[in-house]
């Protein structure tokens, strides 16, 4: 590909007609025309040039006798400052927005603009001039990488050739597929298609049946179908398996040797009543000076996952477990997870310990990192541990209450040196042995909960210190750590005008009076019917939490230093730093960081998918939960107002569902959108955000996991 300086400037001034229009085809005559060309001679002179331009693939033929310039070339040449590089925000409609790498407005790309990207896809964009008082608008002119090119749908044949009709929302096109790529999939069947090809000029995307999954509805088939969409492997590879076989249980001796040993002080787990993989337990023990010592003993999963092998690939991989609502899809195959790191009851388990010594004020006077053995003296339930702190009495009794006494003392340190209290909303279910679910309700976090929390937290925080924490002069090594940046000002601004609409405020003056701020207004929306909806906006407007090497401390936690630590059963990130850790401790220099980097920014990635599926596997039991009790009338409360109509949440299912604006037939009503409600044009009458409502179920599509209400007057109120 030639420069400018390569090229003549009969030439250069051709390049630079192309890139004042960059995206309209131009012929010879309309660009003789725009450099007030007229003579026969110069006219063919363009032409020779637009053929040699082609040869050097500075310019692509769109039609007969019309170019363009190659967006290759375009986003080479032209000016920086016109291009933007971030991810895809694709709609239904097709139209979408580009979130920028540098933070800053969202970019609008028109339906027409978006050059073949789809949702998640990381790509270039030229902007176009902004108009006074409209949003940033631009086209894509360069795909840099592909988010996904698999995706799960709905098999549809029209004769002999077939359409693959996406599940995802954010799919605005569907995938055009030859018979002979069908793989024996019939007319309705689901499955997973993979994009082969998708020609410039081709309003749709070609594709080839890699897997059927079979009959939508089905538990099994839709719970598959999630997995797939989000690309986690169904199965572990048989190298995989065969490597995890090889692993004995036994641990040898000499390993034992090596290692501080916790076997004879009391060690004990607490976990949810149906976990199999134990990755934590916690030790306790008084010593002599008043004190005493806490062991946070993790399982060491880097000892039987060796970098450079076929086990620690597929870990890497997966980077995540994923927790659907019938299944998990661990990260470790089950010898490892379940069996040989799992911090069984009654059996020496290799651990990677953070050691703290005490105070009655729940001070860290002193800190130990180092592997150990353990033997889990007592598995309890989460449920089991509330009973103890509770009565205050039970197996264990001393330890654990004395344990609760610390946490709960550096739990309301940790909120008043400024952690953000985010309590999310987890759905539960009850399933029968189909995997049906007969009933719902939410995950309660109670004492033993923090117990477990704030102990993690601290382990977590001193592992990530003790390396990122170094004299001014000395530069820290490379190490991973879990970050979370300070809330975008302009996001920010907009949730602070959203809740103060409703009665609540939010003071961001400082640091500390934010933190306050929404602390206060997570207690005061408990039990409120926008609960749901600020607790989402709220975590809308905060930056989202990811894995670096590049330290910039964890916001929302409070703490200048924080790592995952605890979890290597479940999480890549902390095998990771458990390899670090050990290396470190062993006094060997620091690592390259960018290789680092690049993990973790896939395990970032992954941990989002799973967190997307996750989600999906909720909404999909909530669907089929709802299935069965069409006609049903149900008290709820209204968790959003759109343009669409009203969103209802079910009181004691948790369940969402939409009321369509057209299903609202008592009156002609209109969106007042700055208020957040509804109002009847001719009776007056409101639906407002929070209000009590009943509501009958009237329509629900599994498929696409959407369930439709219709407003049911209370006649009790006439």
């Amino acid at each position: 590909m030639k420069s400018k300086k390569d090229m003549s400037a009969f030439a250069t001034s051709i390049l630079k007609t192309f890139a004042t229009n960059p995206f309209q085809p131009l012929n010879y005559k309309q660009i003789a025309s725009r450099l007030g060309i007229t003579d026969k001679g110069s006219k063919e002179m363009i032409k020779n040039h637009l053929q040699q331009m082609l040869e050097n693939e500075i310019i692509e033929q769109t039609d007969r006798g019309k170019y363009k310039l190659n967006p290759k070339y375009l986003t080479s040449n032209i000016v920086p400052e016109h291009y933007v590089i971030g991810i895809v925000d694709m709609k239904q409609t097709g139209k979408a927005y580009v979130t920028c790498e540098n933070g800053g407005e969202d970019i609008y790309i028109n339906m027409n603009n978006t050059n073949h990207a789809l949702d998640g896809d990381k790509v270039k964009v030229y902007l176009f001039p902004q108009r006074k008082k409209r949003k940033k608008e631009g086209q894509i002119v360069e795909i840099l990488h592909r988010a996904k090119t698999s995706f799960v749908g709905i098999i549809q044949k029209q004769g002999r050739y077939a359409f693959l009709i996406c599940d995802s929302s954010s799919m605005p096109v569907d995938i055009f597929l030859d018979a002979d790529e069908l793989k024996g999939a019939k007319d309705g069947d689901k499955a997973l298609v993979e994009i082969t090809d998708w020609p410039q000029n081709a309003n749709n995307p070609f594709g080839r049946v890699i897997k059927v999954l079979g009959r939508p509805g089905e538990n099994d088939v839709e719970m598959q179908s999630i997995l797939s969409e989000y690309n986690f492997p169904l199965f572990f590879p048989d190298e995989v398996e065969k490597e995890a076989e090889r692993i004995p249980i036994e641990i040898p001796r000499e390993e034992i040797a090596k290692r501080r040993d916790f076997r004879h002080i009391t060690t004990f787990t607490i976990d949810p009543f149906d976990a199999k993989d134990f990755d934590d337990a916690l030790s306790f023990r008084r010593l002599e000076n008043g004190n005493v010592e806490v062991g946070v003993h993790i399982a060491d999963v880097s000892y039987y996952v060796k970098d450079n092998t076929a086990l620690n690939e597929e870990a890497f991989r997966r980077a995540t477990s994923v927790y659907l609502v019938d299944r998990t899809i661990p990260m470790l195959p089950e010898k490892l997870c379940n069996g040989v790191c799992s911090l069984r009851q009654d059996e020496d388990k290799l651990t990677f310990s953070a050691v703290f010594e005490m105070n009655n004020k729940a001070e860290v006077v002193n800190e130990w990192f180092g592997k150990t053995v353990i033997r889990s003296d007592r598995r309890f339930t989460y449920e089991e541990a509330q009973q103890v702190i509770e009565t205050q009495s039970g197996d264990y009794s001393d330890e654990i209450l004395s344990l609760w006494a610390l946490a709960e003392q550096m739990r309301k340190k940790r909120f008043r040196a400024g952690a953000i209290n985010f309590e999310s909303m987890e759905v539960k279910f009850r399933l029968d042995e189909n995997a049906k679910p007969i009933g719902v309700y939410l995950k309660e976090t109670k004492e033993a909960n923090w117990l477990i929390e704030e102990f993690m937290l601290l382990a977590n925080k001193q592992v990530a210190s003790s390396i990122g924490k170094v004299k001014q002069k000395n530069k820290a090594k490379t190490f991973v750590y879990r970050v979370h940046d300070e809330p975008n000002q302009e996001k920010l601004n907009t949730f602070k005008e959203f809740v103060g609409k409703l009665g609540y405020e939010i003071n961001d003056k400082t640091r500390s009076s934010l933190t306050k701020s929404f602390n206060k207004l997570f207690e005061q929306i408990i039990g409120k019917g926008e609960e749901t909806m600020i607790s989402m906006i709220a975590l809308r407007t905060m930056s989202k939490a990811y894995y670096s090497c590049d330290n910039i401390g964890h916001y929302g936690l409070g703490f200048p230093y924080y790592t995952h630590f605890t979890s290597p059963i479940r999480r890549y990130p902390d095998i990771m730093v458990h390899r670090l850790l050990e290396r470190y401790l062993e006094n060997k220099p620091s690592v390259a960081k960018d290789v680092f980097e690049e993990n973790c920014e896939h395990c970032s990635n992954m941990e989002k998918k799973a967190a997307d599926a996750e989600r999906a596997s909720v909404k999909f039991k909530q669907a089929e939960y709802l299935s069965d009790k069409i006609g049903q009338v149900f008290e709820g409360t209204i968790s959003g107002i759109s343009k669409w109509g009203v969103y209802v949440m079910l009181n004691e299912s948790k369940c969402e569902g939409l009321v369509a604006m057209k299903e609202i037939n008592d009156d002609f009503y209109i969106l007042d959108e700055d208020n957040f409600r509804l109002i009847g044009k001719t009776k007056g009458g409101i639906y407002q955000l929070g209000m009590p409502v009943k509501v009958k179920v009237d329509r629900v599509n599994l498929f696409k996991k959407q369930m439709n209400f219709l407003f049911v007057k209370d006649e009790s109120n006439e």
